[in-house]
């Protein structure tokens, strides 16, 4: 199929699916209501067939390596440490996230609390739960660490449980369930996430609470960098001990197949992941993966296929067709003076030179001159590093200078103004060093011109005292002007030799 005959396929298959829970699906009026009658009139295999057909994003990219067709209707590959997108089909396009949710709920609870902080299961968290949704029996009154809450979250996706953290962690942050609703909204807005919508911690479903399979990747991203999570994850089985009002215990399993050696979905390289579905949403699934160096993360949402098939493709095909390249390596942008880690790269399909790369800086602190460049080919993010950025580039973008002295471009003008400064403050150090010699110079004069003067004054004392009783004034038992009794002039023996047994001379 060439590309227009393409084009004209995947805007044929994004009209005829208005029932995905999109944007365009909490639209009111008559179009809408066309659509979604249109979209009854389909068959699922059609629905299902006609998510297939639409082309990837990425394939569309001229130079780069053609990707899978999936029956998600969203998908996303993202390297998680550089932030480059090696796959993306309708990444942006926002759907129901069901239990994939949890992951952000996660991160929130990571976030603002320790795992030995307890847990407590109110009324109000077991209550809320229907029938069928998912669950491990919490009662009201339970108390689990939220060590044992998080495996219960991310390996049963128990919904209670997810209630219960929310509750306790948002009582901890000095608010409560709401405050922690609304911590995963700000949180998400800080990760760069432009298409999420969070109303509970769960997923279960409600019009108002929505993702996308971007804003899905850079969640996991931020979220695998706790090795809490981690452990967690690539748990297979788990079991909850007795708690305060229960004397039994809990066991559950993972329910991501790609973890399981003996599973047919079994990928060596999978790490963890979260599974989700409704009825609303369909099958969502976020899977981490590690190999060739790389670490990445996979997002489909509402998936009617195998969304197993399709995410290990998805990794397949990443792992395969990019490598890293350094940029240490490589020319820095006009602008940017250092990159924060010697080991960051950019991942380049094959064929493509780092040179054909367009890159975006932006400053984050103008008065540390840190920033962020962005790398893209045609477009397509391929990667970004934290940098330091020249004084001299930040003055330009921003009017901000951290010395208005000096002067010059890039970093010459600081480099000359250290070099500059250096006599200064050698001088400055050796006459400090002077000033607190010269101080206890004096200090010892003074001290000695003291003792000096103390020694005559003790001297003149005796010879007046002398003066007085007329003798020698180097005999100390005459210096009260009194002569010594026969008793004080008697040799020492001779006293010793006549004291009682009490001591006393007799």
């Amino acid at each position: 199929m060439n590309k227009f005959g393409s084009r004209v396929t995947a805007a044929v298959a994004a009209a005829v699916l208005a029932f995905v829970p999109v944007c365009s699906a909490h639209a009111e009026g008559e179009n809408a209501g066309e659509a979604q009658a249109d979209t009854e009139e389909l068959t699922f295999e059609e629905q299902r067939q006609a998510s297939y057909d639409v082309i990837p994003d990425t394939n569309e990219i001229e130079g780069w390596p053609q990707g899978p067709q999936i029956y998600g209707h969203s998908g996303i590959v993202m390297d998680m440490d550089s932030g480059a997108v090696l796959y993306e089909k309708a990444a942006d396009d926002q759907h129901y996230p069901a239990s994939i949710t949890k992951i952000m709920t996660a991160l929130v609870a990571l976030e603002n609390a320790e795992l030995d902080a307890e847990i407590n299961f109110s009324q109000a968290s077991v209550d809320f739960l229907e029938y069928g949704d998912a669950s491990i029996g919490m009662t009201p009154g339970e108390i689990l660490s939220l060590n044992d809450a998080m495996y219960g979250m991310l390996l049963a996706s128990a919904n209670e449980v997810s209630y219960a953290i929310a509750e306790s962690v948002g009582t901890l942050m000095g608010g409560g369930y709401d405050t922690f609703i609304q911590e995963m909204n700000d949180r998400s807005a800080e990760l760069g996430c432009t298409g999420s919508h969070w109303v509970n911690p769960n997923g279960l479903h409600d019009e108002q609470h929505y993702t996308t399979a971007r804003d899905m990747a850079l969640i996991t991203s931020a979220l695998y960098e706790y090795e809490e999570y981690k452990t967690v994850t690539q748990t297979l089985n788990y079991t909850i001990g007795p708690t305060n009002l229960v004397n039994e215990s809990r066991t559950f399993q993972q329910n991501h197949k790609m973890l399981w050696p003996d599973n047919y979905y079994y990928y060596e390289y999978c790490t963890g992941g979260k599974t989700g579905y409704t009825d609303q949403s369909r099958t969502t699934l976020v899977t981490t993966a590690e190999n060739n160096g790389l670490r990445l993360v996979a997002v489909i949402l509402q998936d009617d296929g195998d969304v197993y098939v399709d995410t290990r493709s998805m990794f397949d095909y990443a792992f395969g067709n990019f490598s890293k390249t350094l940029l240490s390596d490589q020319e820095k942008p006009e602008g940017v003076k250092s990159y924060a880690s010697e080991d960051a790269y950019v991942l380049l399909p094959s064929g493509v030179e780092f040179s054909s790369l367009d890159q975006e800086i932006t400053i984050s602190n103008e008065k540390s001159a840190a920033g962020t460049v962005t790398y893209y080919y045609e477009g397509q993010n391929v990667g970004s590093a934290d940098v330091t950025l020249t004084a001299g580039y930040v003055e330009e973008m921003t009017g901000y200078s951290a010395d208005p002295k000096i002067s010059g471009e890039g970093g010459s003008g600081e480099a000359e103004a250290s070099v500059a400064s250096f006599p200064v403050g050698l001088l400055l150090g050796t006459a400090a060093v002077i000033a607190v010699l010269f101080a206890a110079a004096l200090i010892l004069i003074r001290y000695q011109a003291v003792k000096r003067r103390r020694r005559r004054r003790q001297a003149a004392r005796r010879r007046a005292a002398a003066s007085r009783a007329n003798v020698h004034p180097s005999r100390p038992y005459m210096q009260e002007g009194r002569r010594p009794s026969p008793e004080r002039t008697r040799p020492r023996q001779y006293r010793s030799e006549h004291r009682d047994r009490d001591g006393r001379y007799r």
